[in-house]
């Protein structure tokens, strides 16, 4: 009997990985081995359990999943790693495939394509949404000596929860919307909001958008449509 492989879900949403759980189970040739809310408690299963796969968020309460991604291919280079991500913004893709990622699924898509994405992985292939395929190739192929959009001092003072609200709130969703999203509540996104405003030293909701486009953290001509 072929053993099945292993799998660790990393993401702060119980719900979503309640989600995820339920989609995985679908297959037999998957068994789910631990699941984590955090980037330390995912460290510390990873190092115990060394799975074949880690489905894992960019947005963790302690540390990015990119930075995670890296720790933890240090720990298990042999674990494979799987982002499932609210962001389909194409710098956030780059920088995960660049610390050790070798599949992204766009959360809105995971119903979809999340086992097809698995099997891409564990077999030792790359797996993206097609949506945003292409546009991370051109990106990957483009000049090395370009630096990453995303480089910015107040940005990095801001949480990984708080730059996800901060993409957020620059499309234009309402705080109802974000907490629906998020699965928050809309005073903890109004929390955040004010957080983010303080930090970056911002004064309204323009003012937010102009940062975030000037960071490219959103295409502002298609938000302007």
């Amino acid at each position: 009997m072929i053993p099945k492989k292993t799998v660790l879900i990393v993401d702060d949403h119980p719900l979503f990985r309640e989600g995820l759980k339920t989609i995985i189970r679908c297959d037999t040739r998957y068994e789910i081995v631990g699941e984590a809310g955090t980037g330390r408690d995912a460290m510390q299963m990873t190092k115990e359990l060394c799975p074949d796969l880690v489905l894992l968020d960019i947005a963790l309460p302690d540390q990015t999943g990119i930075e995670l991604a890296g720790e933890i291919k240090k720990v298990s280079p042999k674990t494979m790693i799987m982002i499932v991500s609210m962001h389909s913004k194409v710098d956030y893709i780059v920088k995960a495939f660049q610390a050790g990622a070798t599949g992204y699924v766009v959360k809105d898509s995971a119903a979809e394509r999340l086992l097809q994405g698995i099997d891409s992985v564990l077999r030792g292939e790359y797996f993206l949404d097609s949506s945003v395929s292409h546009q991370v190739v051109k990106k990957l192929v483009e000049s090395p000596k370009e630096e990453a959009r995303i480089a910015d001092r107040g940005y990095d003072t801001l949480t990984s929860r708080e730059q996800e609200i901060l993409v957020l709130l620059a499309e234009g969703l309402s705080a109802k919307e974000i907490a629906e999203k998020l699965y928050i509540s809309p005073r903890t996104v109004e929390n955040h909001r004010s957080s983010i405003m303080r930090k970056l030293d911002l004064h309204t909701n323009h003012d937010l958008i102009r940062y975030a486009a000037k960071l490219g953290l959103i295409d502002l001509e298609i938000w302007m449509k």
